[in-house]
């Protein structure tokens, strides 16, 4: 009877650890997934943005129009 309950504590222990190593493991998956979400989130920002059109100087704010 002794080794019987000395195995079944040893079987809820096991399971426990592989449940703490789970969620560690869980915790990292999310933090891995919020870092891809920003960083998409920002490539497609960038990718959207409308090109800033020159406003003074001499390049880019003429058109030749006989060219």
């Amino acid at each position: 009877m002794d080794s019987a309950v000395n195995n079944t504590v040893s079987q809820a222990l096991v399971m426990q650890q592989a449940q703490v190593a789970q969620q560690a493991q869980m915790q990292i998956f999310k933090e891995a997934l919020t870092t891809q979400q920003q960083q998409v989130t920002a490539l497609m920002e960038s990718a959207s943005a409308e090109p800033q059109l020159a406003d003074q100087g001499h390049l880019g704010t003429q058109i030749n129009t006989y060219a």
